[in-house]
């Protein structure tokens, strides 16, 4: 097997992921990166079969990534959004 190579540390996130629920386009983020949310807080509305969809965070945590842009179309168990505890 060939080595790993190491990814640069900007893409290495540990946490708790956030995982679209169905598969959808992100309307807009309501946190950004290092932001505190708590269990429950809304983190980003997700529109699919023309509804708006508030996705919110399953832990109390910090945000420490956001995987997509406002406008990506994402596919259902895609990673939405990191926290770590």
């Amino acid at each position: 097997k060939a080595e790993e190579k190491k990814a640069p540390p900007t893409a290495v996130v540990e946490g708790t992921k956030v995982l679209a629920p169905m598969p959808g386009m992100i309307i807009r983020y309501l946190v950004n990166v290092e932001a505190k949310v708590k269990a429950g807080d809304p983190l980003l509305i997700l529109e699919a079969m023309k509804m708006q969809n508030t996705i919110s965070a399953p832990i109390d945590g910090t945000i420490v990534a956001i995987k997509f842009e406002t406008g990506a179309s994402v596919a259902r168990n895609d990673v939405l959004a990191v926290i770590a505890p």
